[in-house]
């Protein structure tokens, strides 16, 4: 009994007074072969989420969507570091049966945020990562660069309810530059972008001067900042690094033209759910899920098939 309290007040010792203190998460992470080796040998590296597996597509749909994306990646000279949370273990690079586990889990694994990380972790549950979380997970490692399909934002209603996706404060606190279609549409657009200005987060929209809305091409607001070439985005991010500004980047891609959804029935069908969701009192980590999947039945699966697209694209 004496030996396992002297125990207990040595672990309780290292936590609070650590005598050599390790970097951000070392240790604790896991990172697929694949993805360790390229980092050591500096080549490109692009970081995704799991949500979209576990929460924005049913199987096999997802596994075969998440296949698709690391080929189009390795296609293009990088590697792909798909991040999720596996029996307490955050994991860096997932193979073909984490991949394969992960969407046959859907919803049951947890939809993981930064506020959500360190429960996940400590009852050694799964968790599908949010761009918060994966942003996180990816700076920890060093990987810049993380490609999704939208970010989250401001919901409408947002000054009534608070209701404010993680996503834009870790924009405002972690340097990586995040490449997507913008902010989903079910989302209120003018109200995040103020909010990610407030955060110091660098917008920038390419080949166009207008923000896009993630099923469509635009959205009715200007966006800050325009690059038009591949080179312009990395000289943008390498300034943003080399400066230490210490924010993150958000490089927003509108969709093909003929891959966008018609606004206006993108329009009416949010319309129709966000006044369900209100009805049925959904709202916070469950309303995002709710609104995609109830926009999808009313629009007769034209918002998941550009999702989807661009994911590909």
């Amino acid at each position: 009994m004496a030996s396992s309290a002297l125990s207990r007040i040595a672990n309780l010792q290292r936590h609070f007074n650590p005598s050599n203190p390790t970097s951000k998460g070392e240790g604790l992470i896991k990172m697929s072969p694949e993805v360790s080796a390229a980092l050591t040998r500096g080549k490109p590296v692009v970081a995704l989420e799991s949500t979209i597996i576990s929460h924005g597509m049913p199987y096999p749909q997802n596994l075969g969507t998440a296949k698709e994306v690391e080929a189009i990646v390795r296609e293009n000279g990088a590697v792909p570091a798909t991040v999720a949370i596996l029996d307490g273990v955050p994991c860096v690079g997932l193979s073909v049966e984490e991949l394969e586990r992960l969407a046959k889990m859907g919803r049951k694994a947890r939809k993981t945020a930064r506020r959500d990380i360190a429960y996940v972790v400590a009852t050694r549950g799964n968790g599908a990562t949010t761009v918060s979380a994966t942003m996180i997970f990816a700076s920890m490692v060093g990987i810049p660069i993380f490609v999704t399909g939208g970010i989250g934002g401001v919901h409408r209603y947002g000054e009534s309810t608070m209701d404010i996706s993680s996503d834009l404060t870790e924009l405002g606190r972690t340097p990586i530059a995040v490449i997507s279609a913008g902010v989903k549409s079910i989302l209120d657009i003018p109200r995040t972008l103020e909010y990610l200005e407030t955060q110091g987060v660098c917008i920038a929209a390419y080949k166009t001067d207008e923000f896009p809305a993630f099923f469509t091409e635009t959205s009715g607001c200007k966006a800050p900042c325009r690059v038009d070439s591949p080179e312009d985005c990395a000289r943008l991010i390498d300034s943003n690094m080399n400066l230490g500004i210490n924010s993150g980047i958000l490089v927003a891609i509108p969709i093909p033209k003929e891959y966008s959804a018609s606004g206006n029935l993108i329009e009416s069908a949010i319309q129709k759910a966000l006044k369900e969701a209100r009805e049925q009192n959904i709202t916070g980590s469950a309303e995002t899920p709710f609104l995609l999947g109830r926009v999808n039945e009313l629009t007769g699966g034209a918002s998941l098939a550009s999702s989807i697209l661009y994911q590909m694209f």
